[in-house]
């Protein structure tokens, strides 16, 4: 196939050895090519408004602006960008999200390499896929609408809780989101009103309850 009419990938994740092992992996495959990486959520943001990439390859979890946030902020600039998260996280808390914000495709870091082949592809015509390995995940956070313990935090609240629970200051989440120090304290009130947690060690001890990060 000509490369022109290749899908085009921007590769994200912060670990070079697995961004290397994708690259090398698409590049292989016939009508894909990966025409830039990242290594954080800011630079992704920053890639995908210069290249334009057919599918954009994301990690949730990485120095700085996360996964989530870098891909509502590009959902935000561009509501037909196409997302294909990648992440250790399997977890119906993650999953929801990342599809509600409008990411089209969700598969497991565990994934057998063709099911990132398929994944791209099929993101790449804007159809969504799901990893196998999430659908139980899937089907959960279907029946969990009302009993998830962070379905009323807003997505911006959601980022500041995950940026909060991984031991970052408010004036950290404020440079990260490029908030005043005064909005990020109004969402952290909001945030242990909402969950009814009374410290950030609180907020951390919910978050890996939770499977949101690593204990």
């Amino acid at each position: 196939m000509n490369k022109a009419n290749n899908i085009s990938v921007l590769l994200v994740d912060d670990h070079e050895v697995v961004r290397a092992g994708y690259s090398r992996l698409l590049e292989a495959t016939e009508g894909i090519s990966v025409i830039a990486e990242a290594t954080d959520g800011g630079a992704a943001y920053s890639e995908y408004v210069e290249h334009k990439p057919d599918v954009l390859v994301m990690d949730l979890s990485m120095p700085g602006i996360g996964g989530l946030e870098a891909s509502r902020r590009i959902l935000t600039k561009d509501k037909n960008a196409k997302i294909l998260v990648f992440s250790v996280y399997e977890n119906e808390v993650f999953l929801t999200r990342a599809l509600d914000l409008g990411v089209l495709g969700y598969i497991s870091k565990r994934s057998a390499s063709q099911v990132m082949i398929e994944a791209v592809r099929q993101v790449a015509k804007g159809e969504v896929f799901v990893g196998q390995e999430l659908m139980p995940y899937l089907v959960k956070a279907r029946k969990l609408v009302n009993g998830d313990p962070l379905a009323e935090l807003s997505p911006r609240e959601f980022e500041v809780f995950l940026l909060l629970a991984d031991s970052k200051t408010v004036s950290d989440v404020a440079a990260l989101l490029n908030l005043s120090p005064k909005t990020v304290g109004h969402h952290t009130t909001s945030i242990k009103n909402k969950l009814n947690v009374s410290d950030i060690a609180g907020l951390t001890r919910l978050a890996i309850r939770l499977g949101l990060m690593a204990a």
